[in-house]
């Protein structure tokens, strides 16, 4: 029997058949066939490619396989994900930050030949059922008119100044200065965002929204849905959470997007530090929490700093408007259209959901504090 005939015979019996006979028949018989690995490999590539052409990008692989597996599929599907890129076509800076970021294949002690058979058609069985997700790319700039890509220009220096400030605000134990870090970083990502749709607003070609994946890791996962959302309505974007598979997808203008990733990662890890230390207090007073309690303090985390958001980026931008020449309201609100067109092009049909699970009332008001802790209202520059 070829090679191919294996994996194929294999293929029918494992990979349509949820049974676990099914999946140990199949695993029997590519084990028998050490030439099968690999026309195995080459199989998997594809499903890899096909990923790519339902829409999704290497992050997603990488955090569904992280999401509903174990860790030996996620060096299978890093390593498939490297093998099948050289095959690939550019897709762009973001793709590519994203290979970079895929995880090492490290060479852990190979299994068994059925242990390995097992775990790879394990993980082709998901890839297969992998669901078609809304397109992000929306094609080349190059050639076009338009400005040059993200890969020829370097990052700008207010970018370079506000993750610099979020490192600052994450590693201090601070609360007063973790406070005047996140505002500073706000009030910079604003004034960043006037700049670039100025900049924007004169070239031949204006740039148009974009959209990226940013992934809402279990526990908790809704008060960190309503978290991003927050941030990115600061930041001229918009949010739409797929809670079946674990992410948000975020719409706005690059530099924008730049700006909800870098300040939603901070807030996380400001947040998290946060209820830590909220829940050792509570501990040490004798009152034990629970789930209810971290649910509670993460939405009134999120409700908090989604608000102080809002009141520092709105105060930023009126400063940048009455400083200069230029009447800054139909350039922002011709950019707020295209984010709108562009969401609703992606995402026709999208509903609200009820925040669950945040009625205790002390895991509220330690939420609350937190976010006024971490406030990014307007303040003094720092020297």
């Amino acid at each position: 029997m070829s090679t191919s005939r294996t994996v194929d015979r294999a293929f029918e019996t494992a990979l349509y058949d949820t049974a676990d006979h099914a999946l140990d028949t199949a695993a029997s018989l590519l084990a028998a066939d050490p030439g099968a690995d690999a026309e195995l490999d080459r199989r998997g590539e594809e499903f890899v490619a096909t990923a790519w052409r339902r829409g999704w990008q290497p992050a997603d692989l990488v955090r569904i396989v992280r999401r509903e597996l174990d860790d030996v599929h996620l060096r299978l599907v890093a390593r498939l994900i490297r093998a099948q890129a050289p095959h690939d076509r550019p897709r762009g800076p973001r793709w590519a930050a994203q290979l970079d970021a895929v995880p090492e294949a490290s060479a852990a002690p190979r299994a068994d030949r059925f242990s390995h058979a097992t775990a790879v058609l394990e993980l082709y069985r998901l890839l297969l059922r992998l669901p078609t997700l809304e397109p992000l790319e929306t094609g080349g700039a190059e050639g076009n008119g338009r400005r040059p890509p993200r890969e020829a220009r370097p990052e700008s220096r207010a970018l370079a100044r506000i993750r610099a400030l979020l490192a600052k605000a994450e590693a201090t134990g601070y609360p007063e200065e973790a406070e005047a870090l996140s505002a500073k970083a706000q009030e910079l990502m604003a004034r960043h965002s006037v700049d670039e749709a100025l900049l924007s607003a004169h070239a031949p070609a204006p740039d148009t929204p974009g959209a990226c994946r940013i992934g809402i890791e279990a526990p908790y996962e809704q008060a960190k849905a309503v978290l991003l959302d927050a941030v990115a309505d600061a930041n001229h974007c918009r949010a739409v959470w797929n809670e079946a598979l674990g992410f948000s997808t975020v719409v706005g203008f690059e530099s924008d997007l730049e700006a909800v990733e870098l300040l939603h990662t901070s807030l996380l890890v400001q947040a998290e530090a946060a209820m830590t230390k909220a829940e050792a207090a509570q501990r040490a007073g004798g009152r034990k929490r629970t789930k209810t309690f971290r649910q509670s303090f993460l939405a009134a985390y999120a409700h908090r700093a989604g608000a102080r958001l809002r009141a520092a980026a709105e105060a930023a931008t009126a400063e940048a408007g009455g400083s200069g020449d230029v009447d800054l309201l139909p350039v922002l609100a011709s950019r707020e259209v295209a984010v709108t067109d562009r969401l609703e092009r992606m995402f026709p049909e999208t509903t609200t959901t009820r925040l669950r699970g945040a009625g205790d009332a002390a895991g509220w008001t330690e939420g609350t504090r937190a976010a006024d802790d971490a406030e990014v209202g307007r303040r003094r520059p720092l020297r």
